[in-house]
């Protein structure tokens, strides 16, 4: 299944201005890596996918926010947004907002 070329529009505009990024298809989705770290990806759901400190990431789930789920195992620090979660542009640029803070917290790859 394709990922939501809409959704990756938006998250290129969201993340435009950002130094190191590279997309990169993976995963059946279209992903973005900050300085050699996948930070958000519209996936093969046509959702959002953030990487994030796990312990940020346990705060933040909700009704429209769930851990990622890849071959039956939960991935700690990975959420899956869908479309509530990102509707409106500035909602989604809060998304990329934490998880490029995050990516650029680790080590250079």
């Amino acid at each position: 299944m394709a990922y939501d070329e809409g959704l990756a529009d938006r998250i290129r505009d969201a993340i435009d201005g950002e130094a190191g990024v590279v997309e990169k298809r993976m995963f059946g989705g279209l992903a973005f890596l900050v300085d050699g770290h996948m930070a958000i990806a519209a996936n093969s759901k046509g959702e959002a996918m953030v990487h994030l400190a796990p312990e940020a990431a346990e705060g933040l789930l909700g009704p429209h926010v769930t851990r990622t789920v890849m071959r039956g195992r939960e991935m700690r620090g990975w959420l899956d947004l869908d479309g509530e979660a990102t509707a409106s542009d500035t909602e989604l640029a809060q998304w990329v907002r934490r998880t490029v803070d995050y990516a650029r917290s680790l080590p250079r790859r």
